[in-house]
This record gives structure tokens, C-alpha cells and sequence, in this order.
């Protein structure tokens, strides 16, 4: 067998290698968000309230660019909440088996929880949260160590991701997706992501800012900040979100 892990990767996880999955052996399934840190709360704005449902997806489709240099101006709550909405919105919920939500996913399986460094936002202190989309709300996680400069050093000193507004780390939660496809699941985990991410980078462009996708980060230092154990819940993918200045 090829040992390189990329092949080995594609090999493995090949339609023919699914065998049972706990959903065929009748396995009781995982819940449809995770808690990653604490039971506090915070309601998020209606995620229309910022206004942006005239804006072309043509014209957004053709000024969409990954951004790394930013204003330094902050977001409002309502912009968050609109690309929260854009990349995780719920549009309709079965209690306890399934959720549809605004992006795509593979048996709607929805298996990331997105979490975000907060920088520059209205209303919000500069921390940790995370997107709880089931309940349109923020739930605060703690660090223990300034947040920005310790996720920018994990992400290999990349000084972008002090300077955004936000910054998006995804989180693949590997069993609420495994728990259908057994491993095969790991490839649709990496292909929601793209989903995902690109819903960000067009809905930041509906808001006047950019985003930047990353993709270079020190998977251990990334997912200890976040309190992950690297295997059930890794972080799969990040982008930085700030305001664009005047062309």
C-alpha cells in the first residue's frame, strides 16, 4: 500500500470501505450542537436586521477576494450575527435527529460547531465564543491566556488574524458525521468546510468587509486553545474577517 497519508486518506475512506455505521446498527445518534464551553448566553439580533438582502449575488460573486489587511473598524453585533446566519443559519430543526440549515451538508449532518476570536465588535468583549446555531445565541469559552496573540502564533505568526474584526475557527465534530458514514464521514467533514467558508467570504463582501481563509496552522496549539482533543473535535479550517477600506 502507498504510505503517503494523503492517498492513504483517499484509500481508506472509499465508498467500498464504509461498512456498517452506527446509524445501520441502530446506535443511538450524537446531538446536533455541542457545548464547548460554558452554559452562559448571549442573544444575537434578528440576522436580517443588518439590512443586505438587495445586494446581487453577481456582484458579490465577482468582488469576492480573500482580504488581509483591514481598517481596524469593528463590526456591528448585527453584521456578526448576519454571517453567522450566512454559514450556520438553521432554517428548520426535527428535534433530536436533523437540522437544515443554510449551508449544505452531507445527510445534514451539520458536524462543525464554529467558534470565534472576537477582536473588534460592538457590543461584544474581545474573548472567545461560540456559535450555538441551534439557538441563534454566543456562548463565552474561557482562555487563559490572551486569546488574539495565542491564536496568532498558533496560526504560524500570521499578524492578519490579531488585525480582523473576527476571526471564524470551524470545528469538526468527527462522530455527529462518522455516526452515518463511519470514515468515509472525514471526507464530507473537509468538503462542508469549503461550504462553509466560502458562504463566509460572500457574505463579508455583502458587509463591506473581507475575509481570508486559513489554512496554514499548527493543528495541536490551534485545538489546545480551544479545549479539543485533536481526534472526536479538531479544528478542520479558520478565516479572518475584517473591514475592507475605500477603494
Amino acid at each position: 500500500m502507498d504510505e503517503r497519508i494523503g492517498v492513504r486518506f483517499l484509500e481508506e475512506t472509499r465508498y467500498e470501505r464504509m461498512g456498517s455505521s452506527d446509524q445501520e446498527k441502530g446506535l443511538p445518534q450524537p446531538p446536533l450542537q455541542t457545548l464547548l464551553g460554558t452554559s452562559e448566553r448571549i442573544e444575537l439580533p434578528d440576522p436580517h436586521a443588518a439590512g443586505l438582502e438587495n445586494d446581487g449575488l453577481p456582484e458579490l460573486l465577482s468582488r469576492r477576494t480573500s482580504l488581509r489587511t483591514y481598517t481596524g473598524d469593528p463590526l456591528s453585533l448585527e453584521e456578526l450575527a448576519f454571517l453567522l446566519w450566512s454559514t450556520q443559519g438553521v432554517r428548520k430543526v426535527n428535534p433530536d435527529r436533523w437540522s437544515m440549515r443554510i449551508v449544505p451538508s452531507a445527510g445534514a449532518r451539520h458536524a462543525l460547531e464554529t467558534v470565534l476570536l472576537v477582536n473588534r465588535v460592538d457590543g461584544l468583549a474581545p474573548g472567545l465564543y461560540q456559535y450555538l446555531a441551534l439557538d441563534h445565541q454566543l456562548a463565552p469559552m474561557p482562555c487563559e491566556r490572551r486569546p488574539a496573540e495565542a491564536l496568532t502564533e498558533a496560526c504560524l505568526g500570521q499578524s492578519f488574524i490579531e488585525a480582523s474584526a473576527v476571526t471564524f475557527a470551524w470545528v469538526a465534530d468527527r462522530y455527529r458525521m462518522a455516526w452515518r458514514y463511519g470514515e468515509r464521514g472525514t471526507r464530507y467533514l473537509h468538503l462542508d468546510a469549503g461550504h462553509v467558508c466560502q458562504n463566509l467570504y460572500l457574505a463579508a463582501e455583502a458587509i463591506g468587509a473581507g475575509a481570508c481563509a486559513i489554512g496554514a496552522y499548527d493543528d495541536g496549539r490551534v485545538d489546545a486553545l480551544l479545549g479539543l482533543d485533536g481526534v472526536e473535535r479538531f479544528t478542520i479550517y479558520l478565516a479572518a474577517v475584517g473591514k475592507r477600506g475605500r477603494a
